[in-house]
């Protein structure tokens, strides 16, 4: 296993970041036949760097970027016992590094930087259909709470 190198992003990692949301989105379209066929975006990455009640993070392998991850802090649902939480998105590993723990690296260290900001309770959405990222939360202690369920017609 190689060193990867944890790190907070930055504004000159923007055009990266935007093909690994691209990429992320191509991944996605096969498992949600309700995403728009034209060019969309899901994340202002640049707001979410910028942000301090986020946080983006690269993992690198001697110095190329090769997986990111973010943490943003939102608003609990009114009937949960927390008021705050954590929510993580824009989990994404180029393909030639998969299968390395690098995902599992950044989980981690999103989590720690929600835990420094007062944060207990974490996050996050998987298609159903994506197997890989399932199982990969679910290694790092991540249980289903709440499925969604639609109805195309």
């Amino acid at each position: 296993m190689s060193d990867f190198t944890i790190r907070n992003a930055v504004q000159v990692d923007l055009p990266l970041l935007k093909e690994f949301e691209q990429n992320i989105i191509a991944t996605e379209r096969p498992l949600n036949d309700c995403l728009k066929s034209e060019f969309i975006r899901y994340y202002d990455i640049a707001a979410l760097i910028d942000s301090d009640s986020s946080c983006v993070m690269v993992a690198e392998d001697h110095g190329a970027i090769v997986g990111s991850g973010y943490a943003r802090i939102k608003e609990s649902k009114a009937h949960l016992q927390h008021t705050l939480h954590a929510y993580l998105g824009f989990m994404y590993v180029v393909p030639s590094h998969r299968g390395q723990g690098i995902n599992q690296l950044v989980i981690q260290a999103l989590i720690k930087w929600g835990k420094a900001q007062g944060m207990h309770d974490f996050y996050l959405e998987a298609y159903a259909g994506n197997l890989p990222a399932l199982k990969a939360y679910e290694k790092l202690g991540f249980k289903a709470s709440l499925v969604e369920m639609k109805l195309s017609q």
